[in-house]
């Protein structure tokens, strides 16, 4: 699209993305070390862990073309796939995931908010490595970020349940994270946006923006594991269950990207960009919303985060396998 900033490969902002994976695991580690060896709730005060997350999100936001919604819609067959796919099928098939889970509330909790919500940034990054339509990819961002905003709260009644949701005052503590934390970042950085249209001194700054995700995020992780460290022990059956449910949800999103892609015959790069909206989801969007619950909700942030941890790994997977395997130059569709 004409006026995105350039993106070519040797630039930092590709070296920083190349390099995020390792990056996150070193800082989920090492926060988890430090957490281990000393008393974390003294050392990480809680208004820092909320500023990063703020201004990681606004730093996210900033780089979706929020002024651009209607490009993306004149690729009808291509946003019905991607639509489709991030609020019809894979909402069904996670439903049908909760059921092999046990019964633990938070648990579910953090399931729900990772896999319901499509990712709007590195989705980005991994379209392109992988041999996708980024344009379209950067296109569909807002359409995505707009969509799973409005429909989370009708998930988590349906597959929660309102009774559960009143019993523990959920509402209560999600509406204000919703509102702060990702409202308020979503509305500074379309005012950004519509300034950097007549300005270049704001485009630069949008740009430099563009490095910022990732060195917050790892920041972010690093703070939370530290802080978190007593959760992650005591939830370690948790973890185990996880490391199953996770690989199993990327594998069936690359099954059913690959299915709706031949099913509404879309070229072979626009496939490619559904199978990875579908396998990727907005972690670090949803991690404010369940750092702001009670204690009780705890094994939510420690789901999200390993998630996170998961789904980067098995991009590296999809780089090789997607290009490759499911939608390669020599199929049709």
């Amino acid at each position: 699209m004409s006026g995105d900033p350039p993106r070519p490969e040797g630039t930092m902002r590709d070296m920083i993305e190349r390099h995020q994976v390792w990056a996150y695991l070193i800082a989920v580690i090492v926060g988890i070390i430090v957490g281990w060896k000393t008393s974390p709730g003294t050392m990480a005060p809680e208004y820092l862990v909320w500023a990063l997350l703020g201004s990681l999100l606004y730093a996210t936001f900033t780089q979706t073309p929020l002024t651009r919604l209607s490009e993306v819609f004149r690729d009808r067959r291509f946003m019905a796939t991607l639509l489709t796919g991030n609020f019809l099928v894979m909402p069904a098939i996670i439903g049908l995931m909760l059921l092999t889970l046990p019964d633990n509330d938070a648990l579910r909790m953090g399931v729900l908010l990772v896999l319901l919500m499509p990712c709007t940034d590195w989705f980005v990054t991994f379209t392109h490595l992988g041999k996708g339509d980024s344009t379209r990819a950067i296109a569909a961002t807002p359409v995505l970020l707009i969509a799973q905003v409005a429909l989370l709260p009708l998930y988590l009644w349906l597959f929660i349940g309102e009774q559960s949701a009143v019993d523990l005052n959920l509402w209560r503590h999600l509406l204000p994270a919703f509102m702060g934390l990702i409202m308020v970042p979503l509305v500074l950085s379309l005012l950004t946006q519509k300034w950097a249209e007549c300005s270049a001194g704001a485009s630069r700054f949008i740009n430099v923006m563009g490095l910022m995700p990732v060195p917050l995020l790892t920041a972010v992780l690093f703070l939370i594991s530290m802080t978190q460290v007593s959760q992650i022990s005591a939830t370690g059956r948790i973890v185990w269950i996880l490391m199953i449910l996770f690989p199993a949800y990327l594998l069936a999103a690359a099954r059913v990207g690959q299915g709706l892609s031949r099913l509404f015959r879309l070229p072979l790069e626009t496939g490619r960009t559904v199978i990875f909206s579908l396998g990727t989801r907005n972690s670090f969007v949803v991690l404010p919303l369940a750092l702001s619950l009670p204690e009780v909700w705890n094994a939510a942030v420690i789901v999200i985060v390993l998630q996170s941890l998961v789904e980067l790994f098995g991009m590296m997977f999809y780089l090789k396998w997607v290009p490759s395997k499911l939608l390669p130059i020599r199929s049709t569709i």
